[in-house]
């Protein structure tokens, strides 16, 4: 590990200069995977069935093997993952008719808003973007598919105290503590009910004794292995049979 305090300020300079580069290139990549992702579920989407089941949201929901739980319980349902990696409000806004809308899902199960926590990209209003955005979906929801049945879950726990975790990791991981999850929580229950729809939280079993994220689960403090994900099938499985 470089020891800043032994640079001079021109190879300091010089260090975040080459960061900034690295991180440009990592975010051109994420937008080209989002994209030919977008493109891909467009594709889908046209011979898809109607009034399916539906989870949407970001790489937490894209990494949740739903469909596979679902067939190994042996629920027959049609259901469908349009979870896409790296994706805020923003994006999801943005693209809300193919991950949403275009599918008209008769059981929409929601996760989005993980990215949106970070005062990097929206300063110390990040909270407040994250609820606006997110009362714009389910406004979008109740007028475009006012017929679906809508279950808006509760952020997972986070482990910001991992011995594998970078520099980076943490510094990524700096606004999701366990106070800020559940005021996010707090918010998209409110709106839940605001709107008609369902707050479900399917998180009993993740976390440690300190309210964390069980280690065994974690893969980087916020993704998570699929022993996690069979965990959380088991608590929402009500919600599908």
């Amino acid at each position: 590990m470089i020891d800043l305090a032994n640079l001079t300020p021109e190879q300091q300079e010089l260090l975040q200069l080459l960061q900034k580069q690295a991180d440009d290139r990592m975010a051109e990549q994420l937008r080209a995977d989002q994209a030919n992702k977008v493109r891909n579920y467009r594709i889908l989407n046209r011979t898809a069935k109607k009034g399916a089941v539906l989870f949407t949201g970001s790489s937490l929901m894209e990494q949740f093997p739903v469909c596979e739980l679902a067939r190994s319980a042996g629920i027959g349902r049609t259901i469908y993952n349009r979870g896409i990696g790296g994706t805020t409000t923003d994006d999801f806004l943005r693209e809300i008719d193919t991950v949403l809308l275009d599918l008209e899902p008769s059981v929409v199960f929601i996760n989005i808003g993980t990215n949106d926590m970070t005062d990097r990209v929206y300063g110390d209003g990040w909270m407040d973007h994250l609820e606006a955005n997110y009362e714009r979906i389910l406004q979008a929801a109740k007028a475009r598919i006012p017929g679906a049945k809508i279950y808006c879950m509760a952020y997972y726990p986070t482990n910001r105290h991992l011995p594998s975790q970078a520099e980076w990791q943490r510094v990524m991981l700096k606004d999701r503590t366990r106070e800020n999850i559940a005021e996010c929580n707090r918010r998209v229950k409110n709106l839940a009910e605001k709107y008609g729809y369902c707050y479900i939280d399917a998180n009993a079993g993740l976390t440690d004794e300190n309210g964390e994220q069980k280690a065994e689960f974690a893969i980087d403090g916020v993704h998570m292995y699929a022993s996690a994900y069979e965990i959380v099938f088991e608590n929402l499985r009500k919600y599908l049979e």
